[in-house]
């Protein structure tokens, strides 16, 4: 199984990923999506990971790195929208993308990993902690957008 960082061109097949996998919401109408998809392709420090097999998209990932002035001047690496196809779980498609960021933190530099999940899900865990990724070590925290109209 391997991972390659996302292309432009990916954006249709991500759209039938995060569809298929019933994630969340994604930005809407297109034409905003396909904005938001350049965006994030050209912000400095954010790759996209992919996995796909028979010109189907099974798995995703973005990694976040941001400079640091602590911890020695490492960057922070922050991993975010692991998505992997429902029928596809098991078989490597997570894991690779998984690592394909890790690797590319490591190779940059990066102090540490971090990441939140918000599943109950024990395999979910599970599968985290086989990756590397080690609980208990930070509290997060989130603060929610605040009601009212969106800015």
């Amino acid at each position: 199984m391997s991972a390659r960082p996302a292309l432009l061109s990916d954006l249709p097949s991500l759209l039938a990923l995060f569809a298929a996998s019933e994630v969340s919401a994604v930005a809407e109408p297109p034409a905003r999506a396909e904005r938001l998809w350049r965006e994030t392709l050209a912000h400095p420090g954010v790759t996209v990971f992919v996995s796909e097999e028979g010109g189907c998209m099974l798995a995703t990932c973005m990694l976040v790195t941001a400079p640091n002035l602590l911890r020695g001047g490492r960057s922070h690496g922050f991993l975010e929208n692991v998505v992997t196809h429902p029928a596809h779980r098991g078989r490597g498609h997570g894991r690779a993308v998984v690592r394909a960021a890790l690797a590319q933190a490591w190779a940059s530099g990066c102090h540490h990993v971090l990441m939140q999940s918000g599943r109950a899900d024990p395999r979910v865990h599970a599968f985290y902690e086989s990756l590397g990724f080690v609980p208990g070590r930070r509290t997060a925290y989130v603060a929610p957008r605040p009601a009212g109209p969106a800015g």
